[in-house]
């Protein structure tokens, strides 16, 4: 985007009670965030969603001063900004609907054709959680995934250095702004995650560290990847929102089961007893579940011959599933035009035979 783009979507996204939600509903309406803030109030109050509080300091003249100011840092600090309708901005970012309007990158972050997988967990992490954390990066290194999380004490940082130790990329996802550093006792690892991965976040340098910023950075750790995991949290916890937003966004997410005694187990353990995550109990799991597959074992593609073995109820769900991906199962009741019993027994039969599988929160999909 251009200089003059950027300072217009500084001085957006600086406008109280404008978030990424709105302010996207607000651009894709008027074309850009110039337009935004040179059209008309009447005329914004008349796009659906848009009332009074949301534009009534829109145009105020100091959002704009103060955009400025963020672009002097941006540049002075050799930050990349990526904007949301932008090919360099994350392509699984695009299709959360809170995802942020601008991004601002340090280091030399590809996310081009890659495996991103997410890692969070508890701040206090156990003994026996490090070494699962290490041993799932270690074994999912011949995958080359890029490894996200929120560069926190705990299982964030266990999970950048496993990351850095195996020569694979890692993100680390910021609460704050690009200014500095939390903790300050990790800034000794930040050299290392820039040269091979980077840092991300939306907020500008001039926002105060708080607490609240980490539920919304864990918006942008869910929606980079493909599929979450959680190895260890507490009954409530940060990770726990995490996962929430992951399988809000139809993401994957995995939890590492414990034993009932251990209060950082029990969040995992409430993950997989709802039916929220995919119970991981060895780290070959994760690439078997998504269907990954080694550069060097890559096939081609043969056609199955799957009609000659379905009959005629079991050929339409199929071929529903085909279209629409991951479905709950009373979606493909409906669509189908079955009864959900039927539906039911016929899944059942199909995962039987291997055409389709399960996931968590009622879904099916083909394999």
């Amino acid at each position: 985007m251009t200089e003059n783009d950027l300072l217009y979507t500084l001085t957006l996204q600086h406008v109280p009670n404008i978030g990424d939600i709105t302010a996207k509903r607000l651009i894709t309406n008027c074309g850009s965030a110039e337009a935004v803030l040179k059209e008309k109030k009447q005329n914004l109050l008349k796009i659906d969603g848009i009332g009074s509080v949301t534009v009534s300091d829109l145009f105020k003249t100091h959002h704009l001063k103060e955009a400025e100011k963020e672009i002097e840092f941006i540049k002075n600090n050799d930050i990349k900004v990526s904007y949301f309708k932008d090919n360099d901005y994350p392509e699984k970012l695009k299709h959360c609907i809170d995802g942020p309007i601008l991004l601002f990158q340090t280091g030399q972050i590809d996310l081009d054709k890659q495996h991103i997988i997410s890692i969070v967990g508890a701040r206090k992490i156990t003994t026996s959680g490090i070494a699962f954390c290490e041993d799932l990066v270690e074994q999912l290194a011949p995958y080359n995934p890029i490894i996200v999380s929120g560069f926190a004490y705990g299982t964030d940082i266990t999970a950048h250095k496993a990351a850095m130790k195996h020569n694979l990329q890692t993100i680390g996802c910021l609460a704050h702004g690009l200014d500095q550093i939390y903790p300050k006792v990790h800034k000794k690892y930040m050299v290392d995650i820039e040269k091979n991965g980077g840092f991300l976040s939306d907020f500008w340098s001039t926002d105060k560290f708080d607490k609240q910023n980490f539920l919304k950075r864990n918006r942008i750790i869910a929606g980079l990847s493909e599929a979450t995991i959680v190895i260890e949290s507490a009954e409530k916890g940060g990770s726990l929102v995490t996962a929430d937003i992951a399988g809000s966004y139809n993401r994957d997410v995995f939890a590492v089961p414990g034993r009932t005694t251990d209060g950082q187990s029990v969040g995992c353990n409430n993950l997989i007893k709802h039916q929220r995550a995919y119970m991981l109990t060895t780290p070959l799991d994760v690439p078997y579940i998504l269907n990954w597959e080694l550069e060097s074992n890559k096939k081609p593609a043969i056609q199955k011959q799957l009609f000659v073995e379905l009959d005629a109820t079991e050929k339409v769900i199929y071929n529903y599933l085909k279209d629409n991906e991951k479905q709950q199962l009373d979606m493909i009741a409906l669509n189908c035009e079955m009864p959900i019993f039927k539906v039911s027994g016929t899944l059942l039969n199909m995962e039987l035979k291997g055409v389709i599988r399960p996931l968590p929160g009622k879904l099916f999909e083909i394999i």
